[in-house]
């Protein structure tokens, strides 16, 4: 019998006629008629895509009983796709499209050839106009740009902002998840507490005690989704209690800039110097807050000083406002650990702190703590961004940090990133002996100024360098006030050879 021949009571009586994949319905198809029906919807679904390359349909059994039709339908119309090579099997991967069919060819009369003797004029229309390439590296980059640049494919990344990627523990991490899973009740899968789970708030309150010397208790601790969301809390609550400005190191990061503007009228630059922020220029702003990476100063490295460090403090005990991001503070190779400015003045200062350095950016978790009389406005705000993060990632990270897992994963990042970060700096000296390096004590990146008299800006050189297939960050990008050019360069998540390749590219650029 063949079974593409169905009769129009091919349809189960027990079902309905239509499922939420595609949202077919079999009421659309003519009678006798459902397996060419179904198969001309699969074929539209891959043409327009719905159904891209890779995707995976469901299983025959399944679609049919979700259809309502007998299962030798839905075999008929995958057999007829399969035959036009546009799906195949893939045991238990199931069936996956492999192909997009071809467009139409248009007819011969809808396009009559152009001539000499019939020149294209003015009224004709004009073809159809190349969308322009987005340009990535202009001197005021927009707040899209780092999602442009993700998104820019580069034989070799040298951005700066992430760690060894590949070193991420994923069998302590599966272990983890397991234990976290065994012992959780079904409660526990409802929705969590605002401020996180209890249990990774007391780990991280125990985290910072033993490696950044901050007492906290768990209750101070607010999870959130990273540093990002953090200066977004805290701008939003700022904002509504009528602070106006956030200053900000120059040159200093770009994005942690855009996020405090996005909520704030303005985020004056206040200059850095060998020693860290100059609280001269801070307290000349008259900005009554302002963002600091003390313990590793995005993008040069340096550590905030002894005496600028009391002059900072004593700005704070007079009514400033300090927001501490912890940037890289436990990535550290040729230098003694420096004291969060938490722990001296918790009443003065918001700290926030990250796994994204430490494990993977795609976590998304960070934690913030802030003074009492922000407390409220900030826990609002996250009340009404999220409803607070997700709970089981929470729950394994809780884990990994209170069985010493984290910490073991710590050392072998500085282990590896310590071997990568060398052969950065000796691929600087052989390819670019006119550069000087910045910040190679700790962190995951390195700031190079070029040399004077180049005849190229570092957008230039960092748009030059892409093409070649080099991805690189200008440091222009990162300063307003008046400062060398240079590149910030990420080390960490490249393999040594990868970077010596890389930094040879550029220094074969300045040659040219």
């Amino acid at each position: 019998m063949n079974r593409s021949k169905e009769a129009p009571d091919d349809r189960s009586k027990q079902a309905d006629p239509g499922a939420d994949f595609l949202q077919l319905d079999t009421a659309d198809a003519p009678p006798g008629g459902l397996t060419g029906w179904l198969a001309r919807r699969l074929r539209e679904a891959i043409a327009d895509g719905r159904l891209p390359t890779g995707s995976r349909l469901p299983a025959t059994r399944g679609l049919a009983a979700e259809l309502g039709v007998s299962r030798g339908v839905v075999t008929d119309a995958y057999r007829r796709l399969a035959e036009e090579g546009q799906i195949a099997g893939r045991g238990r991967g199931g069936t996956v499209v492999v192909a997009v069919p071809a467009p139409p060819a248009p007819p011969l009369s809808a396009a009559p050839p152009l001539s000499a003797a019939s020149p294209l004029s003015a009224t004709s229309p004009a073809p159809p106009r190349a969308r322009p390439e987005p340009v990535l590296f202009h001197a005021d980059p927009d707040p899209e740009v780092f999602d442009l640049l993700r998104g820019t494919p580069a034989r070799i990344d040298l951005t700066p902002g992430v760690p060894d990627l590949a070193a991420f523990p994923r069998t302590a991490w599966l272990r983890a998840e397991r234990a976290v899973l065994d012992g959780l009740a079904a409660a526990d899968l409802g929705y969590g507490d605002v401020r996180g789970t209890p249990a990774l708030r007391r780990a991280v309150a125990h985290w910072l005690a033993r490696n950044r010397g901050i007492r906290a208790d768990p209750d101070e601790v607010l999870i959130v989704a990273g540093t990002a969301q953090a200066l977004a809390l805290l701008g939003r609550a700022l904002g509504r209690m009528g602070v106006t400005e956030v200053a900000v190191e120059d040159p200093g990061s770009l994005g942690a800039r855009q996020h405090l503007a996005h909520w704030l009228a303005a985020t004056p630059p206040v200059p850095v110097d060998a020693e860290g922020v100059r609280v001269d220029a801070l307290r000349a702003t008259g900005a009554p807050a302002v963002l600091l990476t003390p313990a590793h100063q995005y993008p040069t490295g340096v550590v905030l000083g002894g005496e600028r460090r009391r002059e900072l403090l004593r700005w704070a005990g007079e009514g400033g406002l300090v927001i501490e991001d912890d940037y890289d503070a436990e990535h550290r190779y040729d230098r003694p650990p420096v004291p969060a400015l938490r722990a001296a003045l918790p009443e003065q200062v918001c700290y926030a702190g990250s796994i994204s350095k430490l494990l993977a950016p795609a976590l998304r978790t960070g934690w913030l703590l802030v003074p009492p009389r922000l407390r409220e406005a900030v826990l609002e705000a996250k009340r009404f961004a999220d409803l607070g993060n997700p709970v089981l990632p929470q729950l394994v990270l809780a884990r990994l940090m209170e069985s010493g897992e984290l910490d073991r994963h710590l050392r072998l990042l500085r282990h590896r990133h310590r071997r990568r970060r060398d052969a950065m700096i000796a691929a600087v000296h052989a390819h670019l002996p006119g550069a000087t390096v910045h910040g190679a004590a700790a962190g995951l990146h390195l700031m190079l100024t070029l040399p004077p008299g180049g005849r190229c800006t570092d957008t230039e050189l960092a748009t030059a360098a892409l093409a070649e297939g080099v991805k690189v960050q200008p440091l222009s990008w990162h300063a307003r006030l008046p400062y060398p050019p240079g590149l910030v360069l990420g080390y960490a998540a490249g393999a040594p050879g990868e970077i010596a390749e890389g930094i040879a590219v550029l220094g074969r650029l300045l040659r040219r």
